[in-house]
């Protein structure tokens, strides 16, 4: 109501003085920029690392903003004035067997060691970040902070000390699960429905160690029962990652209202997620998804493919989304999301995970040149200063201080199990969400 009082009046002025609104959005330009360059803006959830085997991409070079250069890389990280980023070290869901679960973890590994060494190459531009505090001393000396999150509990496999060995390689936070069930966990999108109507008798053992380690536990991608579960075990508060409000967007991968009360009730956060179809629901285009389909059956819906045969079905399929382009969503559907959770459970509670590299692009945010759109939109919507901060970092740092608050002074020994799980293709996984 106050946005329509204050657009009505502004528009009675402009016709007395002519140029009024102009000079008033050059104003509402120039405060976003101020903001946004000031405060500290963390992206929690990004899929850059599918991007650092590449052929052609280079992390310390701007890349072109297609599909061969993908949306993250430093200079275009300076350039829209993102100052920290989670990088998902992501293994799409697989067959779980013992042998599946050696080569997941193998994967996994050089993962870690891509991203380590894509840090390692640009001291100067960029550092590994393992504590909140890091953001904010890097962002100071004009570097970059670079932290790991480790996206779906597969490559654990049921190995509970592998919790630890990402750990110590730098991952702060693990997404309990992707697109389908795992030993964790059920997915919210496993569509044979749910396996342990929420968490398993492992997946409790691996929150457990996570809250000893101080490890965020990311709710995304999991099933409702699975999220009630850990809201109901973790001794620390819990993040969402990447995940929008299903009242403005029904998807399953999406938080209903219940599920934001108990979130803030937790002391948690959501961190809203701009791809797409999370953000509105698409028009239905049954040309794009046979084409889609054909592609999932000529690669053997992506599993057990040589790297060769991988990139053959990515090229295929980014030809079917240039065939069949889909309407995307916009900023300010995004930020419709940001005002329902604002208005149902207050402004300590939301933050942002784009998705990018992912899947995640908005029509007037492509890429991270123009996240400063998100800014704007907020500032146009009468957010303060102090409401932007909190949404672009300081949400999740109080939670990530938490869990590291709340960790056990004496971690307790652990008990190793037989490896019991499988890793799929990297982009496989993104492209069956």
């Amino acid at each position: 109501m106050a946005n329509m009082i204050t657009s009505g009046l502004l528009l009675a002025i402009s016709i007395l003085i002519p140029g009024t609104i102009e000079r008033q959005n050059n104003d509402i330009d120039a405060i976003a920029a101020e903001i946004h360059s000031e405060v500290l803006t963390l992206d929690t959830h990004t899929d850059t690392p599918l991007m650092l085997a590449r052929e052609g991409f280079e992390i310390g070079s701007r890349n072109m903003a297609d599909r061969r250069g993908g949306q993250v890389d430093f200079p275009r990280m300076f350039e829209g004035g993102l100052d920290a980023a989670f990088f998902a070290v992501f293994l799409g869901q697989g067959e779980r067997t013992p042998e599946g679960n050696r080569t997941a973890k193998e994967r996994a590994l050089q993962i870690f060691e891509l991203i380590h060494q894509a840090i390692d190459d640009h001291p100067g531009m960029a550092a590994l970040a393992l504590e909140p505090d890091d953001a904010y001393r890097l962002k100071d000396e004009g570097r970059l902070a670079i932290y790991i999150g480790l996206e779906n509990g597969y490559p654990i496999g049921r190995d509970i000390n592998l919790v630890d060995k990402y750990y110590d390689l730098g991952a702060r936070y693990i997404t309990l699960s992707h697109s389908r069930n795992n030993d964790i966990c059920d997915s919210s999108t496993d569509p044979n429905g749910p396996e342990h109507n929420g968490l398993s008798d492992f997946g409790r053992k691996v929150v457990s160690r996570m809250n000893d380690l101080g490890m965020i536990v990311d709710v995304s991608h999991i099933s409702d029962e699975a999220f009630y579960d850990v809201l109901e075990i973790s001794r620390a508060p819990v993040v969402a990652s990447h995940s929008n409000a299903r009242a403005v967007c029904d998807h399953p991968r999406n938080l209903d209202d219940d599920m934001l009360l108990a979130l803030r009730d937790n002391g948690g956060v959501i961190q809203v997620c701009i791809l797409s179809s999370y953000v509105k629901t698409p028009e239905p285009n049954s040309e794009r998804d046979a084409a889609r389909e054909t592609v999932r059956q000529r690669f053997n819906n992506f599993v057990d493919l040589t790297d060769e045969e991988m990139e053959m079905a990515r090229e295929a399929w980014f030809e079917v989304n240039e065939k069949y382009p889909q309407q995307l969503a916009t900023v300010a559907d995004l930020v419709d999301h940001i005002d329902h959770i604002v208005d149902l459970i207050g402004i300590d509670y939301v933050g942002i995970g784009t998705d990018f590299d992912g899947g995640g692009s908005l029509a007037d945010c492509r890429d991270v040149t123009e996240i400063g759109n998100i800014t704007l939109e907020l500032v146009s919507r009468d957010y303060s200063r102090e409401d932007i901060e909190k949404i672009w970092a300081g949400n999740f740092m109080r939670v990530f201080r938490e869990a590291e608050n709340r960790k056990a002074e004496e971690q307790p020994a652990i008990q190793t199990s037989v490896p019991d799980a499988a890793i799929n293709n990297s982009f496989a996984g993104k492209m069956t969400r």
